[in-house]
């Protein structure tokens, strides 16, 4: 069994090889882009606030892909940065139902994966990392913990001023080859 799950997962690796990701973004806006115009194409926060030198805008009552949710965008002084929506789930069903549809929405949009499920850290923990070269995406869920499905977007810049790198999610015996 583990065999056959393995020759899936390696022949969607390399059929999606080719495919060209999406440019990767926020909320449809591209990295740069002013807190202003944001604001002006968004509508006015429901609350402002500054967190490690960037400013952060708050949003309620969005949905995404027929979630509702609640997204913060981050800008600095060079526009926007990065965001994070969170997904507002009540059952532990709809917690699983929505980070699995999530993930086949952003495998569709920007290709295959790292998939970086549980490490053996955490048994319910489900995460997809993607790098590419216009920014990374995280999609996470801890459901031991209760915590929402989120998913974070970052431009190159901010990625690597938080020093999250490709590196980080590689296991110790695959970096030695």
């Amino acid at each position: 069994m583990l065999i056959c799950t393995l020759l899936i997962l390696a022949a969607a690796l390399f059929a999606n090889e080719e495919a060209v990701p999406a440019a990767v973004d926020f909320h449809g806006f591209a990295w740069g882009t002013s807190m202003q115009h944001f604001i002006s194409e968004a509508g006015l926060p429901v609350h402002q606030d500054e967190i490690n030198g960037l400013q952060s805008l708050l949003y309620e009552n969005l949905s995404i892909s027929g979630y509702p949710v609640f997204m913060v965008a981050y800008f600095s002084g060079n526009g926007l940065e990065g965001g994070t929506y969170y997904f507002n789930t009540h059952t532990f069903d709809e917690l699983v139902q929505c980070y699995t549809n999530m993930q086949k929405e952003l495998l569709e949009k920007f290709g295959t994966t790292f998939l970086c499920l549980p490490i053996m850290r955490e048994p319910y923990d489900y995460e997809s990392v993607w790098f590419l070269d216009s920014g990374y995406i995280r999609l996470k869920v801890d459901t031991r913990l209760n915590d929402p499905v989120s998913l974070w977007f970052s431009s190159p810049g901010l990625t690597s001023r938080l020093g999250i790198t490709r590196a980080a999610f590689i296991p110790s015996a695959a970096r030695a080859n």
